[in-house]
């Protein structure tokens, strides 16, 4: 990635050889860790210092356990382990107990993604963003993600993979390489192994529509968001070169029959038009006025065949995209953090998530 980044002065835990529980045991004792993590931030805000300290104590000794039982021999205790960790580590910063076990995490998560079937490669390739998100850009990040990015590209890429595997797998690399990217070339064939799946979704060349399930459109969605997301990260030169082969293609999409790939394609055009205008404030699309007249049916929609809640939803974000387009109007990095959280678990809320503090601070 194209920023400088520093070492942390702190050196990184080692592996630990890990007792595994019996398939029972480890089930009970994985269940009763993450269902106290809200328990425990509720006692936080009622004590005072020494129960704050005590309530930290409790919350990392459960986290050691969960660590230790994605080590387990029972899948389903795994699944269950790296849950908890998600559901932790979406939700509080944890900076210092991560730094420290990093290595542990990333030989879990490892092991998951090569012998976990769909719902644990699903989970780890969740968990593989979130570490990253924690640590931060920064060399110890960009471990962890040469360790892991091979085994996301091989599951994105891989037709007979589970499908929401693969979906998972395109955000968590899409948001992993904006955290820790070290190699620029690195950055830009991953550009190129989202295009070869998104792109499927173009019209065809004599014009037809691309037609696919919803599972497959779903992980086409998520690969034009990472994509996209990327592209703000890359040089000039580059952004040139992908304004001039898909922008005339992208608006193919709108035409989709699935609502978030309509919503998707418009918030990345706007992104495209935003990055243009950045370069060059002269920049004109071809066909522009047409090109307006089709957003504008898009944020009117009344099509009585579509559900009311995908009308409303898509009529929202297209009001933004013709304000964007027509009178540069930009704000279009939110959309793609938004979207993206969601397929990580993370939840958006009032109170910044750790996510969006370390992203916010990455930007």
């Amino acid at each position: 990635m194209p920023r400088s980044k520093k070492r942390n002065n702190r050196q990184g835990g080692q592996h630990r050889s890990v007792q595994p529980f019996s398939d029972e045991e480890a089930s009970v004792e994985t269940l009763s860790h993450c269902s106290s993590f809200s328990d425990s931030a509720s006692t936080v805000e009622e004590g005072g210092d020494t129960c704050e300290e005590s309530t930290q104590e409790d919350f990392e000794y459960k986290l050691k356990g969960l660590i230790d039982c994605t080590m387990d021999k029972c899948a389903k205790t795994r699944q269950s382990a790296v849950e908890g960790l998600k559901t932790a580590m979406a939700n509080k910063l944890l900076y210092e107990f991560i730094l420290e076990r990093r290595m542990t995490l990333t030989d879990s998560i490892e092991r998951c993604l090569k012998k976990g079937k769909g719902d644990e490669q699903r989970s780890a390739a969740s968990l593989a963003c979130l570490l990253c998100i924690q640590l931060g850009s920064g060399i110890e990040s960009e471990d962890v993600f040469k360790t892991l990015e091979p085994l996301l590209k091989n599951i994105l890429t891989d037709g007979s993979a589970p499908i929401q595997a693969r979906q998972a797998c395109a955000t968590s690399l899409g948001i992993c390489s904006l955290v820790a990217a070290a190699d620029v070339l690195d950055l830009y064939a991953t550009l190129e192994c989202f295009e070869s799946l998104f792109t499927k979704s173009y019209v065809k060349g004599d014009g037809t529509p691309s037609t696919f399930n919803a599972q497959t459109t779903v992980l086409h969605i998520n690969c034009l968001l990472a994509w996209a997301l990327l592209l703000t990260i890359c040089s000039n030169t580059e952004v040139k070169k992908i304004l001039n082969k898909h922008l005339p293609k992208l608006p193919s999409l709108l035409d989709s029959e699935d609502v978030n790939m309509r919503i998707a394609a418009g918030e990345t055009i706007a992104l495209l038009f935003e990055l243009a205008r950045e370069m060059d404030p002269e920049f004109e699309f071809e066909d522009l006025e047409l090109f307006c007249t089709k957003l504008r049916t898009l944020a009117t929609d009344g099509n009585k065949h579509r559900a009311k809640t995908d009308k409303r939803k898509q009529r929202s974000v297209f009001r933004d995209v013709l304000r964007a387009v027509e009178a540069s109007q930009f704000f279009f990095f939110f959309f793609f953090f938004s979207s993206l959280y969601k397929c990580c678990d993370i939840q958006c809320c009032q109170q910044p998530t750790v996510a969006e503090c370390q992203i916010y601070c990455i930007l």
